[in-house]
């Protein structure tokens, strides 16, 4: 009896078409442009959760630098006294505290500028 590989390919196909559910199209039908879009998609998430952590650093420093100049300083004044003071508080914290809690935020500038 001939041995085939047809159960693996199709299960393997099966998959990729599995993946593009809800594809407009061809694109969820077709085996071969479901793997094109599904392979695509992948390489986007991978590439845009690397992004993602740009993108939140980014609104973080614009947050800071809005409630820095508000404390009559800048962005980079503050993180260089912030850092010659010893005060360790990352970025997305800062940011948080600068949104939240402006009366701390203020307290902090205050410390870091002493």
């Amino acid at each position: 009896m001939r041995s085939t590989q047809q159960a693996a390919s199709h299960r393997r196909r099966k998959k990729f078409v599995k993946a593009a559910s809800g594809y407009f199209g061809g694109r969820h039908r077709l085996y071969r442009t479901a793997r094109e879009v599904v392979e695509k998609a992948w390489q986007f998430q991978y590439a845009h959760r690397k992004q993602r952590k740009r993108e939140f650093r980014k609104l973080w420093i614009a947050r800071i630098n809005a409630a820095a100049r508000l404390n009559g300083t800048t962005y980079s004044k503050l993180m260089n006294s912030l850092k010659r003071a010893n005060i360790q508080l990352n970025r997305k914290m800062l940011a948080a505290i600068a949104l939240e809690d402006p009366d701390t935020f203020s307290r902090v500038v205050q410390a870091a500028e002493e």
